[in-house]
C-alpha cells in the first residue's frame, strides 16, 4: 500500500524561486560574455593599430619644432608666444561610425566650419588636423562622439595675443617651427637659439601707437572706399620704426585663412611712383646745392613747360609766376621741373642715393622691396624723378627720407 504525501505549497514556490534564479544567472552570464568579446575585439584592434599602424601616426607627429622666444613691443607687451595646446586630429580609416553622421556632429561643436568640409576630411586617406589650438570643451565634446579616429595631442604652438596688430611685422611662423615672414623670418635663428628662448626680443614698436595707426588708416580706406593702405611711423631721430601698418590684413592665428594679397606689405614691398611727395625733397637738395638761396625767387609757371617733345603741365595751373614757398603749397610740377633742372642730373642722382633710393630700405625685413631706377637719366628724366615720375620707391623709402628732412638733416636707417 503506498502513501502519498502532498508536497507543500512552500516547497513548491522555494523550488520555482531557485528555478528563476538559475535562468536569471545563466542570461547575466552571456551578457557578460558579450561585453568581455565586444572589449576584447576593441582591445585587439587599438592594439594592432599601436603595435602595427603607426606610419600614419609618425607622419603626422609634430615635428622636433624648436621653441621660439617670445616677441614684444618696446614696454614689454606679448606680441607673440608660445604655448602648449590642444591640438585634434583624426585618422580616416578608423572611423566605425557613420562618416556622415560625424562630419554633422563635428560641424555643431565648430559651426565656423561646414559639415561638408569635415566630411572631405573624413572622407581622406590620410590623417589629418581638425582643428589646432583647440578649447578644453571643444576636445571634451569630440571626445564625447565616441570615435576611437580621434586624437588629442598637447603640441606647441605659436599664438599672437594682440590678434591682427602689427601683423604684416610680427609676421607668423609655419608648422615647422620656423618664422615664415615678418620679423619672425627676418630674426628667426636669433628666436630658436637656446641661449635666447627665455628672453623675449623686443621690438621697436609701441602697441598703442600701432593701435592708433591701424585704426585712422582703416577709417580713411573706409571713407576714401579705397582697395587698400598703408602706414609707418618713424622716430626721426632714431630711424626707429614706432609703428607699420598695412592693408588689408590678416590674423596670424588664422594664417590659412589669410590671402596672399591680405599678406603683403605694402610698406616695405609695393613700389610706388610717389609723385609731389618728393618735391621737398627735391627742394632740399636745390638749398643744399646752393641752386636754391632766395626764397623769395619766382619761377616761370605761366604756361606748361616743353621738353624733349614733351609738357610738362601742372594739375591746377595759377598760369603765373611762383616762388619757391608757393611752388610747395600749389605743388607745382613746372617750378620743381625747373628747379630739377638747375640741380642738373648729378646733384639729384647724388641725393636720391644718398638717402637709399637705389636699394633696398634698410629695415629688418626680408618682405623688402628694390627700387626702380631709371635706366637712362636724360634731361627730362632729371626733371620728372623732381615731382616722383620716373622712379618707384616703397612708402618705407620715403618716410626714411622724410625723417632725414625733419632731423636736421641725418639720413639715418630705419629699425
Amino acid at each position: 500500500m503506498a502513501t502519498l504525501i502532498a508536497q507543500p505549497e512552500r516547497v513548491q514556490r522555494a523550488r520555482l524561486r531557485a528555478n528563476f534564479l538559475t535562468v536569471a544567472q545563466q542570461r547575466l552570464m552571456i551578457v557578460l560574455l558579450g561585453f568581455v568579446a565586444i572589449a576584447l575585439l576593441l582591445i585587439g584592434k587599438l592594439s594592432f593599430y599601436a603595435l602595427f599602424d603607426s606610419g600614419d601616426r609618425q607622419a603626422l607627429a609634430t615635428s622636433d619644432a624648436p621653441s621660439r622666444a617670445d616677441i614684444t613691443d618696446r614696454n614689454n607687451v606679448p606680441l607673440a608666444r608660445m604655448i602648449k595646446a590642444y591640438s585634434i586630429r583624426v585618422n580616416p580609416s578608423r572611423i566605425m561610425g557613420n562618416k556622415a553622421d560625424v562630419a554633422r556632429q563635428l560641424h555643431v561643436i565648430f559651426p565656423d566650419t561646414s559639415a561638408a568640409d569635415f566630411l572631405a576630411k573624413l572622407q581622406g586617406d590620410r590623417s589629418t588636423y581638425i582643428r589646432q589650438r583647440a578649447l578644453p570643451e571643444e576636445v571634451s565634446a569630440v571626445n564625447a562622439i565616441g570615435e576611437i579616429a580621434f586624437e588629442f595631442p598637447m603640441e606647441q604652438e605659436r599664438l599672437y595675443p594682440q590678434s591682427a596688430l602689427a601683423a604684416h611685422l610680427i609676421g607668423f611662423s609655419d608648422r615647422s617651427g620656423h618664422g615664415a615672414m615678418g620679423v619672425e623670418r627676418a630674426i628667426d635663428a636669433r628666436l630658436i637659439a637656446p641661449e635666447s628662448r627665455g628672453t623675449p626680443v623686443a621690438l621697436s614698436i609701441d602697441s598703442r601707437v600701432q593701435a592708433v595707426l591701424e585704426s585712422e588708416l582703416g577709417s580713411a580706406i573706409t571713407n576714401l572706399e579705397a582697395r587698400g593702405g598703408a602706414g609707418v611711423i618713424l622716430d626721426a631721430n632714431t630711424g626707429e620704426v614706432m609703428a607699420l601698418a598695412s592693408f588689408p590684413t590678416f590674423n596670424p592665428n588664422k594664417i590659412t585663412e589669410a590671402s596672399t594679397e591680405a599678406r603683403r606689405n605694402a610698406v616695405t614691398s609695393n613700389l610706388y611712383e610717389l609723385g609731389s611727395t618728393f618735391k621737398p625733397l627735391t627742394v632740399a637738395a636745390a638749398i643744399d646745392a646752393g641752386v636754391v638761396n632766395d626764397m623769395a625767387r619766382r619761377y616761370d609757371a605761366t604756361a606748361p613747360l616743353a621738353v624733349a617733345g614733351y609738357q610738362i603741365r601742372d594739375s591746377h595751373p595759377l598760369n603765373r609766376w611762383l616762388t619757391v614757398p608757393e611752388m610747395l603749397v600749389h605743388s607745382s610740377n613746372i617750378v620743381t621741373a625747373r628747379i630739377s633742372d638747375e640741380l642738373g642730373r648729378e646733384n639729384m642722382e647724388h641725393m636720391f642715393r644718398s638717402l637709399g633710393f637705389d636699394r633696398r630700405a634698410a629695415i629688418e625685413l626680408d618682405e623688402n622691396s628694390r627700387p626702380l631706377w631709371p635706366q637712362s637719366w636724360g634731361r627730362i628724366t632729371t626733371m620728372t624723378v623732381g615731382y616722383g615720375h620716373g622712379i618707384a620707391v616703397t612708402p618705407m623709402h620715403l618716410a626714411s627720407a622724410y625723417a632725414a628732412l625733419v632731423n636736421g638733416g641725418i639720413a639715418r636707417p630705419s629699425t
